[in-house]
């Protein structure tokens, strides 16, 4: 089907079946190969300029990604649509949601050198980003990490959560 809608020009239609077809994938848990199809949806959609749904194939890329550790990939996508939102008077406000996953993906990667810079560049692509939570609350993981302070990082994680309660997915990353 995807390959008659590329024959006849109607790749949104071809988009939403590589999406549908990564969302089976995903169903059984076979991320590597959602990640594929998650990402041909992306590529079609925004040659469509569907921008909405080719951003979310690209978030399920990255979410993906994270998980099977290649952080640099997530961390990418995260802050290329972080970028592409501030522009956009509704996507603006997930700008901060988007730097904190990309955040907590240079945290995975436990390189604190790299969070740190990371975090310097946050500030400068979204000045308002430098007194939100979520950038104290990557500052202060980053900090506890430096310490090696497990006690400290649990305090951060805890705070942050009873203000903003993290989702599954973030568990498992700081996990």
């Amino acid at each position: 089907a995807v390959n008659i809608f590329c024959e006849i020009g109607r790749l949104n239609m071809a988009a939403r079946y590589y999406k549908e077809i990564a969302e089976y994938y995903e169903s059984d848990q076979k991320f590597e190969q959602a990640i594929a199809y998650f990402e041909k949806a992306a590529e079609f959609f925004q040659n469509e300029e569907v921008t909405t749904s080719a951003n979310q194939c690209n978030l399920k890329v990255a979410q993906y990604a994270a998980q099977l550790e290649q952080y640099e990939k997530a961390i990418k996508i995260y802050e290329d649509i972080a970028r592409h939102s501030l522009n956009n008077n509704l996507l603006k406000y997930g700008v901060k949601g988007h730097l904190l996953t990309a955040g907590m993906c240079h945290l995975c990667k436990a390189d604190v050198v790299s969070i740190t810079n990371a975090l310097e560049k946050y500030q400068d692509l979204d000045p308002t980003f430098t007194g939100t939570r979520e950038c104290k609350f990557l500052a202060d993981l980053a900090s506890a990490i430096d310490e090696e302070d497990i006690a400290k990082f649990t305090d951060v994680v805890k705070e942050f959560d009873s203000m903003t309660p993290l989702d599954s997915w973030k568990t498992t990353m700081l996990l």
